[in-house]
């Protein structure tokens, strides 16, 4: 009888381990892969809402480079303090961009959107061709009239390496929990 007492405190203890080794797991896994943000401005309505939460891929851009139309969060400088940006990158490395009567011109040819979103009626830096660098990004918010990209020096072209990653999961609210679509 004693001996199955000793194998009954033995299997909780090995139980104990795995689930403490899961949860560790999960911890470095959620602050080395992810991180959360929160939607500060109206920039990207109606795509995002201003207080909605997100998760960002952290490892995304690592093996692979930001694709047009993908969401992402931002740095413009290095600083640790820098504040983060959410928009949708429009220009890749190597293309032209420029803003002509209210349409986006990606090397001369009219980018066509899969989304409806409003005609630019500021085409700030971009109103001239823009030449895209090795490792830069050319970023829009999808409220087109009120956010602050690529079209403006404060903001500009996004090196990749201040790209913190890409939006993949909406945290919250609770209503809107799940992963973004494709065709957001």
């Amino acid at each position: 009888m004693a001996g199955n007492e000793g194998n009954f405190a033995k299997g909780i203890l090995i139980w104990v381990f795995q689930i403490a080794v899961v949860l560790a797991c999960a911890v470095v896994a959620a602050i080395f892969f992810f991180q959360s943000v929160t939607m500060q401005e109206g920039s990207m309505e109606p795509t995002l809402a201003s207080g909605e939460r997100f998760f960002i891929n952290r490892m995304a851009y690592k093996l692979a480079s930001p694709a047009r139309g993908d969401i992402i969060a931002f740095k413009t400088s290095p600083k640790a303090d820098a504040r983060l940006h959410i928009k949708r990158v429009i220009g890749l490395p190597g293309e032209t961009i420029q803003i002509k009567d209210g349409q986006i011109l990606i090397n001369g040819e009219t980018y066509k959107e899969g989304r409806d979103l409003p005609v630019i009626s500021n085409p700030g830096l971009a109103e001239e061709e823009i030449l895209l660098q090795a490792g830069e990004y050319f970023v829009l918010g999808d409220n087109r009239n009120n956010s602050d990209d690529s079209r403006y020096g404060d903001v500009g072209n996004v090196q990749k390496k201040y790209i913190e990653g890409e939006l993949w999961f909406v945290a919250g609210p609770l209503k809107k929990i799940g992963f973004l679509k494709d065709d957001q």
